[in-house]
């Protein structure tokens, strides 16, 4: 029987096989050839110097191991993943309304100011510094509409400085709804 055709042989080259199934597949072929060769030309005759010829070897973990370790880290394989602006809209479609909607119905703009908030602070869409950006500019029109029905009392209020206000609590969101989607693109 020929060395590599024993049973041992066998038995070890499928035990490196399996344990170097991360290899790329160019590199594993060249491995086990590589110890086919070794087991060939080592001249074993029988099984105990198979054996010790195997032993010299090392493991087949070790043997993996040491060719894993040898192996650059390939980048992982990177699937084209969909943009992901199609889950941010739950979290900024209710911040970017709060704003509006906090001049017309007081309570009402800030339920939805508050599920905006909990949805984006929820989110793994976005890091700290884009929650913080989206926090203060869905907060900025119910903190000026806050402000400004303190005014409105004073009798210097008038029609321009409500399209002001409107106009601020359209846009402020709006600014930060755009930020927030770009950041969830990244």
């Amino acid at each position: 029987m020929n060395t590599i055709d024993h049973p041992l042989a066998t038995a070890y080259l499928d035990a490196v096989a399996r344990e170097t199934a991360e290899l790329p597949a160019e590199r594993r072929a060249e491995l086990l050839a590589d110890l086919r060769e070794h087991i060939e030309v080592s001249g074993a005759e029988g099984e105990q110097q198979l054996r010790e010829v195997l032993a010299d070897l090392g493991e087949p973990r070790t043997v993996a191991a040491s060719a894993l370790a040898e192996e650059p880290v390939a980048p992982a394989a990177t699937t084209a993943e969909p943009p992901r602006t199609g889950r941010a809209w739950p979290a900024v479609l209710p911040l970017t309304a709060a704003g509006p909607l906090f001049l017309f119905n007081m309570p009402l703009g800030g339920a939805v100011l508050l599920i905006g908030l909990w949805l984006l602070w929820n989110s793994p869409l976005w890091d700290q510094p884009s929650k913080t950006i989206g926090t203060a500019t869905a907060a900025a029109p119910p903190v000026a509409v806050l402000f400004g029905s303190f005014l409105l009392a004073a009798p210097r209020i008038g029609p321009t400085e409500l399209l002001l206000l409107l106009a601020f609590t359209l846009a402020v969101p709006a600014i930060g709804a755009v930020t927030l989607l770009r950041a969830a693109r990244r």
